[in-house]
């Protein structure tokens, strides 16, 4: 089967639509990042959870400033801004943004303040103050300052001979003002506080209990023995975010690495965007930081005490189960699985036998895709391993097997994109190591970062070439897996097989494919295509068949595809749209998209597989990929969505859908006014089904195969 690649065309099917019918993308993102600071809100969710839920708003917040917040207000500047396409004016847009954002960061202090902190010390686990410490925690912390944390410390003073220094992205400061005794003078002196030490400092416990200081609050005690002979006025924490968003003009450079590096260096003094001040900090100093820092009043965030909650994500090694969500044991999927427990998995068997589909972290990525890659790496069989990198884990097995395949002889072609945000540095240092091994190392394609998620080991069998593949729509993380949710497919179907081998030929040479059988390929193919499966399912409708759209995604922002499903929905298409993050739609509206619903799930997992299912009149069409619904992705990036043939696979993922869509599972629900509301409970007050357990408990169910399908 060749898929269809024809657009719809616009015609006498068509009417015109509102203008109103896109939902803003940055308040749909931040809409989002709500949804996660109620689940720190929730008093049923698990304590230690709220404190990392928390911790995650902070650092996704800290993200959202950096990236989009950024790029938004350098297109002000440079006066290349346009309406949004909801047709919000530029700086309207960016006003509405600030303001939400800084409600919720508000709320989130407030949380944290009047919630999470005091339950966490009901608990036992104290934050304290320098108040609440005995004289002789005092001087043992006295003792611990001048031995680990004083020899680390650099102050910075700011006078006629030292200009303000520059204060690097996202550091949390202590101000400093002084009254110097010889010049009889204040001054002021900016001190940074050590990004390597511990951010809540452990003090001795017992009995089960956990007691920290924050590091700030102990350094701020001993202020007077960073500068002595001086008299401390007052000091205040801040904290400031940079613009870290990165461009780089690849067709103007011969060596993207050198490029990289150079941009990374130039990263690290982007212009600030944001300050976040504590709520006592006087207006003398305040107005010193904006004037240095080139800061205006919009962009001055006053909050209450603690800054930066991203040092939260420490309190996740405290051993309290009792204060954690149940553990969930990931099991090596049913096809791998073996009769006996020290009998080693014959995996390209089990794969030639029959296709099969892994969910992480539900089922082990250690004995699927990365025992998969070891055992190719190993197996003298094995000629050559081809495999796309996009994020993998700082001590990643998966590039150790690639370094010891080509090591041993074989072919391996790696597709590194250096390019992934906030990755670059670690992508850089892989690539440069697989590069030393003899590994054959692709940097991507100019103008196009490289998302899929491919690898093909192809196997000498019988005198035979044989190619074993795995499509996923997650990276190739071992670390990530285990909180990331996401689908792979393991296949030697033949069709697929020489997709993918024209694919990376593409990737790597010259090749320029127009048609690809199983696979729907961006920039060229992916948005096209599913224009047409979606066209298709209106079409059906108008004409009385079977019609269904299930689409999940992390976000769904692209404009032709959002109008699309609007249409279908005028057709009378039923359409769920399960998405984690950003929506731009607006389901329910009548005359536009009654018969579209969206949902959304967060929880203890962040869903991440994108999943897309059209009934086609009773032929299912069922395909997974890495692709999201957004301009970037469908026009700007290698994508690849693979086709799912085995039915027993298209019906799994047909159950999850209506686990998903139920309205007894514990959702969030997307309103016509798009406005998210959480669905948790039911009219008795009795909790709804949590999706990320009850999928745990169905996959674990899973038995091994025992005749041949």
């Amino acid at each position: 089967m060749t898929i269809e690649l024809r657009a719809p065309e616009a015609g006498a099917d068509s009417q015109e639509m509102p203008r109103s019918r896109f939902v803003d993308r940055e308040l749909s993102w931040l809409a989002f990042n709500q949804r996660v600071l109620e689940l720190g809100e929730d008093p049923s969710t698990p304590l230690l959870e709220r404190a990392n839920f928390l911790a995650i708003f902070s650092s996704n917040l800290d993200e959202f400033f950096m990236v989009r917040v950024a790029g938004l207000k350098r297109r002000i500047a440079t006066g290349l801004a346009v309406p949004t396409p909801a047709g919000v004016p530029p700086q309207e847009a960016l006003d509405t943004i600030r303001s939400k954002a800084y409600d919720l960061q508000k709320r989130h202090a407030a949380i944290f303040n009047d919630s999470v902190r005091p339950e966490l010390a009901e608990q036992g686990i104290h934050i304290v103050s320098w108040d609440e410490l005995s004289d002789a925690e005092r001087v043992e912390l006295g003792d611990l300052f001048d031995e680990q944390i004083f020899p680390v410390l650099m102050p910075l003073a700011v006078d006629p001979v030292h200009p303000f220094p520059y204060i690097s992205g996202l550091s949390l400061n202590i101000s400093v003002r002084v009254y110097n005794p010889r010049s009889e003078k204040e001054e002021f002196a900016r001190l940074k506080v050590p990004p390597v030490l511990p951010r809540f400092y452990p003090l001795q416990s017992d009995h089960g209990k956990a007691r920290f200081i924050l590091l700030e609050d102990l350094i701020a005690q001993h202020l007077g023995h960073v500068f002595p002979g001086m008299k401390i006025l007052d000091h205040h924490a801040f904290r400031l975010t940079r613009n870290e968003d990165m461009t780089i003009e690849e067709d103007e450079t011969e060596n993207l690495l050198q490029a990289l590096e150079k941009e990374l260096l130039r990263r690290r003094f982007g212009p600030p965007i944001r300050l976040e001040v504590s709520n006592d900090m006087d207006d003398v100093t305040l107005e010193l930081l904006m004037t240095e820092l080139d800061i205006t009043h919009n962009e001055v965030y006053v909050l209450p005490g603690p800054l930066d909650l991203g040092g939260l994500f420490a309190l996740g090694a405290i051993k309290r189960p009792d204060l954690k969500y149940p553990t969930h044991v990931p099991v090596t999927a049913a096809a791998f699985r073996t009769s006996e427990s020290d009998e080693k998995p014959d995996m390209f068997g089990a794969i030639a036998r029959r296709d099969v589909l892994v969910q992480h972290p539900y089922e082990a990525f250690s004995t699927s895709v990365q025992a998969f890659l070891e055992v190719a790496a190993a197996d003298p069989n094995v000629l050559a391993i081809k495999q796309t990198l996009y994020r993998t884990s700082g001590d990643s097995p998966i590039v150790n097997a690639l370094i010891k395949a080509a090591e041993s002889g074989k072919q391996v072609l790696v597709l590194v994109e250096i390019k992934a945000r906030f990755d670059e540095q670690n992508n850089i240092v892989w690539a440069r190591k697989l590069e030393k091994a003899g590994v054959h190392v692709v940097y991507g394609t100019v103008g196009l970062k490289t998302h899929c998620k491919l690898l093909q080991v192809i196997r000498k069998e019988d005198n035979e070439l044989k190619m074993y593949n795995h499509i996923g729509t997650g990276n190739y993380n071992p670390k990530t897996s285990r909180i990331y949710e996401d689908l792979g497919l393991f296949t030697c179907n033949e069709k697929i097989s020489r997709d993918i081998t024209r694919l990376f030929n593409q990737l790597s040479g010259y090749a320029i494919e127009r048609k690809f059988t199983r696979l729907l390929v961006a920039p060229m193919h992916l948005r096209p295509g599913l224009l047409n499966l979606i066209d298709k399912e209106r079409k059906n409708a108008l004409e009385g068949k079977p019609s269904r759209i299930r689409i999940k995604v992390n976000s769904m922002v692209d404009e032709e595809i959002i109008d699309a499903l609007y249409r279908a929905s005028q057709a009378g298409v039923p359409v769920d749209i399960w998405v984690r993050g950003i929506c731009g739609l607006r389901p329910g509206v009548p005359g536009l998209s009654e018969t579209i619903r969206v949902r959304s799930v967060v929880g203890r997992y962040l869903e991440h597989s994108r999943i897309f299912c059209f009934a086609n009149d009773g032929d299912e069409r069922v395909f997974i990929g890495s692709a999201d619904m957004m301009h970037r992705n469908l026009d700007r990036r290698i994508e690849a969505l693979v086709r799912i043939i085995d039915e027993h696979h298209a019906a799994d993922i047909a159950a999850m859908f209506d686990l998903a869509m139920a309205d007894t599972t514990a959702t969030w629900h997307l309103g016509s006014d798009a406005e998210w509301v959480r669905h948790a409970r039911d009219e008795s007050g009795e909790r709804l089904t949590d999706l990320h357990d009850e999928m745990m408990r169905r996959i674990s169910k899973r038995r091994r195969p025992t005749t041949l399908a």
